[in-house]
């Protein structure tokens, strides 16, 4: 089973996120600053809110806050965020060769639906799995327990791609094989991937993209040691 995270990994959305973050404090008077970059840049819509709201000493509710953050983002995702290089190839490659494939996200489910049908990748996909539904924070190791279980599958069977150093960390620990995508928002994170991971991918591109060595980045006997593609 390969199993993907969404955002950074299949979509190019972190820093639509990060201007989120820039705006939402501005209209608030308040700067972005690397310590609430680190606060939010990990966690779950909920988690993020709760976060902010006492970060920043806000009298919002959680709710609004997150109601507030969709809506900046809502067109991005049904119109304009763009696939991450490769992707398309990578899925179309994977689903020649029988692979069954799923998403296992922490991004709230009318984004992740709008985006997935507006490039027609939906279809990829047996399910789409979310963190919140399951009630863990994507990065928790019990999350990728129950993601897998709710495939029909064993952690061990499962390979996991994401641009997060924490959540590879998480299926590592779950007992995934992870690879390490890259992403800008991560890029002083590659070494703890390398550490973490059993493959590390600077692009989809970049994988051996043919039927024989598409998954030839794996080092599966264990993480420390990825390859790179």
């Amino acid at each position: 089973m390969l199993l993907f995270d969404l955002d950074g990994t299949l979509i190019d959305s972190n820093e639509v996120w990060r201007e989120v973050d820039v705006r939402f404090l501005a209209r608030r008077g308040l700067p972005w600053s690397r310590e609430y970059h680190e606060g939010v840049v990990h966690a779950s819509l909920s988690a993020g809110a709760r976060f902010t709201r006492e970060f920043c000493h806000l009298e919002d509710s959680e709710e609004s806050i997150i109601a507030e953050w969709l809506s900046m983002v809502q067109q991005s995702y049904g119109e304009e965020i763009p696939l991450k290089p490769g992707v398309r190839e990578f899925l179309s490659l994977c689903a020649h060769r029988g692979e069954q494939m799923a998403v296992y996200t922490s991004c709230a489910r009318p984004l992740c639906e709008a985006v997935l049908c507006h490039h027609g990748i939906d279809r990829r996909f047996e399910a789409v799995l979310y963190a919140s539904e399951l009630g863990v924070e994507k990065r928790a190791p019990e999350g990728f327990r129950m993601a897998a279980a709710r495939l029909g599958a064993a952690p061990a069977d499962c390979i996991f791609f994401d641009d997060s150093p924490l959540s590879c960390a998480g299926a590592l620990e779950a007992g995934m094989v992870t690879v390490g995508v890259y992403d800008p928002m991560f890029a002083s994170s590659e070494a703890e991937m390398r550490r973490c991971c059993h493959g590390y991918l600077r692009s989809f591109t970049e994988a051996a993209l043919t039927p024989e060595g598409a998954f030839a980045f794996l080092q599966r006997e264990r993480p420390g040691a990825a390859q790179e593609f």
